[in-house]
């Protein structure tokens, strides 16, 4: 993933589908989301309240009941071509935070990223084209603060139609954008495109009590 760049797919090496690749299984794709969770699509007629943003604290895990994802987040750098790291791809439960933007639950667009799969099989975002809107996701903080996000919009592009401006662009309250690799898949090229889940903010579990990271 760049900030100006073509998407998350063309800057790093997460979207080959490796396991894909080495069990034959190119008929085998992610869930992909359909055309009824788009931005396009409308709002659910329930529209969550927005809550106000918190001081900046960085996760420690995410957790999406709905799929059953419950993995520990690491810090994300960028690579020296300006592309975002990404976490180690030999841990398929593990997600990754940019830590030089915004934290999940404080004001602005917290960025989070976690692989489809690996030579092993599917990884923590795996499913993340599957939910919905409304799905609730969690965001454990370090301050002992859980940030509890609804999901407004799943969307999926090519690589070459990333829409930089709204995935990365920043926001007024606080916001999450979880990003994996998605679009079709093919043995030659892996993955063509990124699912990106959009969320804001609507709620707070926890006292503030600072935990270990």
């Amino acid at each position: 993933m760049t900030r100006k760049g073509k998407g998350w797919c063309i800057a790093v090496g997460v979207c080959v589908g490796l396991w894909l690749v080495h069990s034959g299984m190119q008929g085998i794709t992610p869930p992909m989301p359909s055309a009824a969770e788009a931005f396009a699509a409308g709002p659910r007629i329930h529209t969550d309240a927005a809550a106000d943003p918190l001081p900046p604290s960085a996760p420690l895990r995410l957790r999406i009941p709905e799929i059953d994802v419950d993995a520990p987040v690491m810090r994300l750098g960028l690579n020296r071509n300006g592309s975002l790291a990404v976490p180690p791809a030999e841990n398929r439960n593990l997600a990754g935070w940019y830590e030089d933007g915004t934290a999940p639950g404080a004001k602005g667009t917290a960025i989070m990223a976690g692989h489809v799969d690996n030579a092993k099989g599917p990884a923590v975002l795996y499913n993340l084209g599957a939910l919905k809107k409304g799905h609730r996701i969690e965001v454990a903080r370090r301050d002992g603060r859980t940030a509890v996000f609804t999901i407004d919009a799943i969307e999926v592009y090519e690589a070459d139609a990333f829409p930089d401006e709204r995935v990365y662009g920043p926001s007024a309250r606080a916001e999450l954008r979880l990003i994996t690799c998605g679009g079709g898949f093919t043995k030659g090229t892996g993955y063509r495109g990124n699912v990106v889940a959009y969320g804001h903010l609507i709620g707070v579990r926890g006292n503030g009590t600072a935990q270990k990271q």
